[in-house]
């Protein structure tokens, strides 16, 4: 199996990364601290690149290209709303949306239109059902509910919103967020997002207005491996803030790089980031080659959990107080695989899922 990128793949990252190279620590906290949490500059010019129009169909890009992207992302924790505010929900609107629906993407891909998946609920937890209502009256529909969090709602102009239908199951709508109620709000880690109340609001079916369910459970699994891929990133950057520190901090007139269990420390966590690298690179793969399956993004996921958290961790151990200064880089990335972390089901959520499936594995005996 091949798991080297093409010219083109290789030519995305480059790009990808030489726009996001002025994201040093105190202009991203100038972005994230203004109005609206995110550069409009970088954003059209993430446009004009065509990252924003990412596995809408097949001659923009599949998973691949989207993974590599989201490891230049998370490398700079770049704060624009890629992955929740057009990749993620534009998929959606590519595989159920009828021919008017997906002319909405010519927009989202240019920049000027920015999508939010409005699916979580509170109280919400793994396979539950939404809460969220929906009601046609002749050929119009309402929803009436709750969704929140809805990462990238606060600047959203269009929601994919889930909804339990008359007949049973769940749909999927779209709603024009000018008519929604929404509460805007800052996450932790220097992302934003919404909650968003819904009260008789006019919505039209996504696709048509029948069980969705397969549609939810293949954009969570895309959505999963993005994270999971700019997670990656992530801890690439940490991993190398941690080793260059290493190299020029001085104790007792060494660097701290000659201190044997430091090193091993050290040595760990790049374990932890290859295990990390190769279920994100599993999860796309599965995905490109057209298994999306829930099973699958929790395995990746779990061990992203898992190494996200060592990998931070011990980047702020041995980086000492600094690490979880403002000005220092190191802790936002923590921050940042924290959230991911919890994003979609934490670690321990993840573990749920695959024990849920043990009894379909054949038991080996001796």
């Amino acid at each position: 199996m091949d798991f080297q990128l093409t010219d083109e793949q290789t030519l995305l990252a480059d790009t990808t990364r030489d726009l996001l190279s002025g994201y040093d620590t105190e202009k991203r906290n100038k972005v994230v601290e203004s109005e609206p949490g995110f550069d409009r500059q970088v954003w059209g010019q993430l446009a004009e690149i065509g990252v924003l129009g990412l596995g809408f169909d097949e001659d923009s890009g599949g998973q691949i290209e989207i993974m590599v992207v989201l490891n230049e992302i998370g490398r700079r924790l770049a704060p624009e709303p890629v992955l929740h505010g057009a990749i993620g929900p534009g998929a959606i609107i590519a595989e159920v949306g009828t021919d008017a629906q997906r002319a909405l993407l010519d927009d989202v891909a240019a920049g000027e239109r920015i999508l939010a998946f409005a699916h979580a609920e509170p109280g919400l937890r793994g396979s539950a059902g939404v809460t969220t209502t929906a009601t046609n009256s002749g050929d119009a529909w309402t929803l009436s509910g709750t969704k929140n969090p809805v990462l990238a709602g606060d600047v959203a102009d269009t929601l994919i919103v889930s909804a339990a239908l008359p007949d049973g199951g769940t749909g999927l709508f779209l709603v024009d967020a000018a008519n929604v109620t929404r509460t805007g709000y800052r996450t932790f880690d220097g992302q934003r997002g919404a909650q968003v109340e819904l009260d008789a609001t006019p919505a039209e079916p996504l696709g048509e207005a029948a069980d969705a369910g397969e549609a939810i459970t293949n954009a969570l699994v895309r959505i999963s491996a993005a994270l999971c891929a700019e997670a990656v990133g992530v801890m690439e950057e940490s991993l190398r803030l941690t080793t260059d520190y290493l190299k020029q901090r001085k104790q007792f007139g060494v660097t701290l790089s000659k201190f044997q269990t430091l090193t091993q420390r050290a040595a760990d966590m790049y374990m932890s980031l290859e295990l990390a690298r190769s279920m994100g690179t599993y999860a796309a793969m599965s995905i490109a080659d057209g298994e999306l399956n829930p099973v699958i993004a929790a395995r990746a996921k779990l061990q992203i959990g898992r190494s996200g958290r060592h990998i931070s961790q011990e980047s702020i151990q041995l980086h000492g107080g600094i690490g979880v200064t403002a000005e220092y880089p190191v802790g936002h990335y923590a921050a940042r695989l924290t959230a991911i972390e919890h994003t979609l089901g934490s670690s321990s959520d993840q573990l749920r899922t695959l024990v849920g499936q043990l009894d379909s594995y054949e038991i080996a005996t001796l």
